[in-house]
């Protein structure tokens, strides 16, 4: 009967691995070395320290990706400012139906003189952040040949 239960219990666990790595190698750095190797590690972005190692070991091809805090930074910040932008748009949008519809003809135009007024700084400031814009691009994004 232990035999019979035995057999039709699965086994509990992880699949084994085809190609297991077992062998196990052990070099020492001294400080300098160190440090080179954990900066190259970090430029990586391996999740995995001993693959790096074997990829540079081996010659395999390795991509490494720079990412600037600053320049995340910046275009967070864009984003959000765009995003304000589209909402100021829309607010246009609902206080011209607005004014035409609880106003007089001539009031209405008066407000709506104002509000042009404040278009046409909102459209001057919009081209100078584009401008600001692209002399960020072509000053600190744009590759090095």
């Amino acid at each position: 009967m232990k035999e019979r239960n035995k057999i039709t219990r699965g086994r509990g666990g992880r699949n084994p691995k085809i190609d297991p790595s077992i062998y196990r190698h052990i070099f020492r750095l001294n400080e300098k070395e160190n440090a080179e190797l954990l900066s190259l590690y970090e430029e990586s972005g391996m999740p995995n320290k001993a693959k790096f190692i074997i990829s540079l070991l081996f010659n395999k091809e390795m991509k490494s990706v720079k990412i600037d805090k600053g320049t995340v930074d910046f275009y967070m910040r864009l984003t959000s400012f765009h995003s304000q932008f589209r909402s100021v748009g829309v607010n246009y949008n609902q206080i011209v139906k607005l004014l035409y519809r609880h106003f007089s003809e001539k009031k209405a135009a008066a407000f709506l003189y104002k509000l042009e007024r404040q278009t046409a700084e909102m459209a001057a400031l919009c081209q100078k952040i584009i401008q600001i814009t692209n002399e960020f691009e072509s000053k600190y994004l744009k590759k090095k040949p």
